[in-house]
C-alpha cells in the first residue's frame, strides 16, 4: 500500500482552512455541486477532497470525521470502502496507468453509474482527478453530465494548473488552492518523519516544490541507493539523465524538466547573460516536448553535453 496515496491520507496538513471553509458553505446549505480545485501537482487537493468527502459521508456516523483534528476515522466504514474502492456514494475518475489521457470510455461508464439508484440517502460524489488529461470526446461528455446533473450528486474536479477548456471552467466554482514554501517545507518534513535538510540538500529543495514531490524524490533516493543530502543539483542532473532514470520513472521525467529550469536560474547571472540564448532554447524544447509529447532523451542528452559538460 503506498500510504502517500491521497486516499489513504488519514491527516490533512496545512491546508485546514481551505477545509473549514469547505463545512462552512455545507453546514450553510451553499455548497456548489460542482466545484473545481486548482492549484500545484502535489499540494494535497486530491487529500482535501477525500477529507472532506469523508466528513459528509460520515456526518450521522459513529466513527465520524475529526474536525477538531482535521483526522479521518481509520475505524470508519466509509474510510475503508473507499480505500478499496467500494463505496457507493463515491465514484472516482482517474487517468488509467499507460494511458496518457482519461478516455470517453470512463466518463461514458461514469454516466451508467450516476444512473444507477443509490443504496442510501447520503449525497454521492464525483471526484475526477486529472482533469486537464480529459481528451476532447471525454471532456465534451463530461460537459453534458455537468450541465444537468443528478439529484444530490456533487462534482469535485482536480485542476493541476494547465490548461483546460474555457466551457469546463465556466461550469464549475474555482477553489485556488495554494501553498507557501515554508508550509511545503513543513508539511515535507511531517510526511518523511525527519528533518529535510538532512535528507536533501539545499541545492536540491525547488523554491516551488511541492510536498509530493519532495516526497517522491526522497522514496526515489531510498530505492536508488542515492544519497542526496549533500550532492549538488549538477551532479545529480547528470546522474539522471546519464543513468537514463526516466526511462524508468515517469516522475523523474518531471523532476528533470523543473531541474534544468532550475539550473538556470541558480546560475550566475553574468554567465546566465552570456548562454541567454542556450537558455530559451531548452526552455522553449522543454515546453515543445510537454506539449507534442517529442523525443525527451534526445533533449535531456543534449542538455547534458551542451551544458552540464561545458
Amino acid at each position: 500500500m503506498n500510504y502517500l496515496e491521497p486516499i489513504n491520507q488519514t491527516k490533512l496538513y496545512e491546508l485546514d482552512h481551505y477545509f473549514n471553509e469547505l463545512v462552512r458553505l455545507y453546514k450553510k446549505k451553499r455548497y456548489p455541486n460542482k466545484i473545481l480545485f486548482s492549484g500545484q501537482k502535489g499540494i494535497g487537493k486530491s487529500t482535501l477532497a477525500f477529507h472532506f468527502i469523508n466528513y459528509v459521508l460520515t456526518l450521522n456516523e459513529i466513527h465520524k470525521y475529526d474536525v477538531n483534528n482535521f483526522s479521518i476515522n481509520i475505524n470508519s466504514p466509509e474510510f475503508r470502502t473507499i480505500q478499496n474502492k467500494s463505496n457507493t456514494n463515491l465514484i472516482n475518475v482517474d487517468l488509467n496507468e499507460d494511458k496518457k489521457f482519461i478516455e470517453i470510455n470512463q466518463i461514458r461508464e461514469l454516466v451508467i453509474n450516476l444512473n444507477k439508484s443509490s443504496f442510501n440517502s447520503k449525497p454521492r460524489f464525483v471526484l475526477i482527478n486529472n482533469i486537464e488529461l480529459l481528451n476532447n470526446n471525454s471532456i465534451n461528455a463530461l460537459l453534458k453530465v455537468l450541465e444537468e446533473p443528478n439529484e444530490n450528486i456533487n462534482f469535485i474536479l482536480i485542476h493541476n494548473n494547465k490548461k483546460i477548456l474555457s466551457t469546463l471552467l465556466s461550469r464549475c466554482i474555482n477553489l485556488k488552492i495554494y501553498l507557501t514554501h515554508k508550509d511545503s517545507l513543513k508539511i515535507s518534513n511531517q510526511l518523511i518523519n525527519k528533518e529535510l535538510n538532512k535528507v536533501i540538500s539545499n541545492d536540491l529543495i525547488n523554491y516551488y516544490s511541492t510536498p509530493g514531490e519532495i516526497y517522491h524524490l526522497v522514496q526515489f533516493s531510498l530505492q536508488n541507493n542515492l544519497d542526496l543530502s549533500n550532492i549538488d543539483l549538477k551532479s545529480f542532473l547528470k546522474i539522471l539523465i546519464e543513468d537514463r532514470h526516466y526511462k524508468k520513472n515517469n516522475f523523474i521525467n518531471n523532476v528533470i524538466y523543473s531541474y534544468i529550469e532550475l539550473y538556470f536560474r541558480k546560475l550566475n547571472k553574468s554567465f546566465l547573460e552570456l548562454i541567454n540564448e542556450k537558455y530559451i532554447y531548452f526552455i522553449r524544447r522543454i515546453a515543445d516536448t510537454k506539449t507534442y509529447n517529442l523525443d525527451k532523451e534526445s533533449l535531456f542528452t543534449e542538455f547534458n553535453e551542451e551544458i552540464l559538460n561545458d
